[in-house]
């Protein structure tokens, strides 16, 4: 590519081309100017409760007091194990008070799980949601933990809701608890300290922030290290992008995905807070029928989610009764995994807004592809980089020589809020960040406009008989089918072969189709070769809790049932 940069062409008029200089100062310094300036702008939106900058601002400021009177000090770790909730967002900016570094979990780990993470990254202090308090005192023993702070989650409820959830759902599920010894509540500490005064950040922007956990490369777990600089950068960059459609002041963003992972954590919360959008807390993004009461009643212009998200929408039945429901909606952002054309085609048909596809990691801190919103949008795409982010297409074999267009290599990525490290883990360290470069371990090309296609994971690559077939080709063959709703594609093992394409179907209800009318319907468009060996027609597929399909978990209990050992 003669131009350096060629995607810069295809950007929506009033993205600038780069960002620099960011500043330089982090995400607590952004939200105690907007205190300062509108204390009464609305910061988050919680059923049916709005918290304003200022109690934001207010109450991480008793909390932070709080937390450094218990002895938490510059570069300790604090976990926090909630849902998406207004406690999160002040646990997070109270934390970054103190100069310690926040470290989010998933609610859904196990004790196992739980213990690893916990040692992994050295916590001594939690912030968690009291259903998860006996799952946590269960541990503690095993881990570093002394300090242990529970919150409930009606602490932000409007007081009617407050009272129903205390007699009819505290008890049952699970979030009454009896404090132990040597606890604390987090109202309680919030409540000690509301006098508390705003004080001068005592850490760099440069310094760390966030651990997030990775499976990186090799499938284990570790702590990606980003700055605060990092998602002061990433929040200004995903908010250019979003500022050629939405308006400041006045559009909410839904903050679905969950804060543990990189996509709500590093992405929608730093871009809301940059860009001056309110955010819709929701603490369980796998209830449908709540997500579709909130766009309902709050009118939201933004809804990030994965594929199977706006799969999940467009085929429920309350959408299909009134279709007015998602009319709000300016903009979708899909994530996490490809995004099939016609899921894309009918999304705007229904909302009469766009939806355009992204592709990051929680590596590179959300720095991130997207496609245009109202500009060229490329079927199969992840979109162009955005300001300041590079990508390049290498050999995957020595890692070094850069690709001509259209040619698969792997590909890398350079930006100014890459992760510092992996915590306490140079080699692995040493295996992603090269030369200012992160090697992603995903397959792609981009073509003569710099736009990126992602082929698929080195490691998903399926060889059947020596031929090469990426499972996004046939995932995308399949999806046109009629009676497909949702499909996912993987190598699974075959004794002639020694690797066979399989595909996992989900039919739409009332649809019928056999293995081998869909085979008939793949030849037309797929070689031979690419065409699944194995069909296996279930109810549903096996998600992460961001709603992405587990391959492994298809390929491993094939084996189990077969008998084989998979890859």
């Amino acid at each position: 590519m003669t131009n350096a940069r060629p995607w810069t062409r295809h950007y929506d008029k009033g993205v600038p081309h780069t960002l620099e200089p960011y500043p330089e100062h982090t995400l607590v310094d952004v939200v105690r100017r907007r205190a300062l300036e509108s204390p009464d702008q609305q910061a988050l939106l919680f059923k049916g409760s709005v918290i304003s900058i200022g109690t934001l601002e207010q109450e991480s400021n008793a909390l932070a007091e709080a937390l450094s009177e218990l002895g938490v000090a510059s570069g300790d770790r604090v976990a926090l194990l909630m849902p998406n909730s207004p406690q999160m967002v002040i646990s997070e900016l109270a934390v970054w008070k103190t100069g310690a570094i926040v470290v989010p979990l998933n609610p859904l780990y196990t004790e196992n799980e739980l213990v690893y993470a916990l040692n992994e990254c050295g916590a001594e202090t939690i912030i968690v949601l009291t259903s998860f308090y006996g799952k946590i005192k269960a541990i503690a023993p095993d881990t570093r933990l002394r300090r242990v702070i529970a919150t409930s989650i009606k602490e932000y409820l409007p007081p009617l809701i407050q009272v129903l959830f205390t007699f009819l759902k505290e008890k049952k599920d699970g979030h009454r608890i009896a404090l132990q010894k040597g606890d604390y509540l987090l109202q309680d500490l919030i409540a000690r300290h509301a006098s508390a005064q705003s004080k001068p950040l005592p850490v760099r922007h440069d310094a760390p922030a966030l651990f997030l956990f990775s499976g990186g490369t090799t499938g284990n777990p570790k702590c990606a290290v980003s700055t605060h600089r990092s998602l002061v950068i990433s929040g200004v960059q995903i908010a250019s992008w979003f500022s050629v459609i939405l308006e400041k002041g006045r559009d909410t963003i839904i903050l679905n995905m969950p804060m543990f992972h990189v996509y709500g954590q590093a992405g929608i919360m730093p871009a809301a807070i940059m860009g001056g959008y309110a955010l819709v807390m929701v603490p369980n993004p796998r209830d449908i029928d709540d997500l579709l009461h909130i766009i309902k009643t709050l009118k939201p212009a933004v809804l990030p989610g994965v594929p199977t998200l706006f799969t999940a929408l467009l085929n429920h039945p309350k959408v299909k009764k009134d279709n007015r429901i998602m009319k709000s909606l300016k903009l979708c952002v899909s994530g996490a995994a490809p995004l099939m054309l016609e899921t894309k085609q009918s999304f705007e048909a229904l909302t009469g807004g766009r939806i355009i596809d992204a592709y990051s990691l929680t590596e590179t801190t959300l720095a991130s592809t997207f496609t245009p919103i109202l500009g060229t949008y490329k079927p199969g795409s992840v979109g162009i980089p955005v300001p300041d982010v590079d990508v390049r297409i290498v050999d995957q074999e020595n890692g070094k020589d850069e690709l001509a267009p259209h040619d698969v290599g792997e590909v890398i990525m350079r930006a100014p809020q890459l992760m510092k490290e992996y915590w306490q883990n140079p080699g692995e360290t040493a295996m992603v960040l090269r030369n200012g470069w992160l090697y992603t371990g995903d397959l792609g090309y981009v073509d003569e406009d710099g736009y990126l296609f992602i082929v698929d994971r080195k490691k998903d690559v399926i060889k059947p008989g020596g031929f090469q077939v990426w499972p996004r080709d046939v995932e995308e063959v399949i999806a046109r089918h009629p009676a497909v709703q949702e499909v996912s594609v993987a190598g699974v093992p075959d004794p002639y072969k020694v690797e066979a394409v399989k595909a996992w179907i989900v039919l739409r209800s009332g649809e019928k189709l056999t293995a081998g009318d869909l085979c008939d319907f793949c030849r037309r468009d797929l070689a031979a070769y690419k065409i699944p060996r194995h069909v296996e027609f279930t109810e549903a597929l096996p998600k992460s809790t961001v709603g992405k399909v587990l391959r492994r978990k298809l390929v491993e209990e094939h084996c189990r049932k077969a008998g084989t050992t998979g890859k």
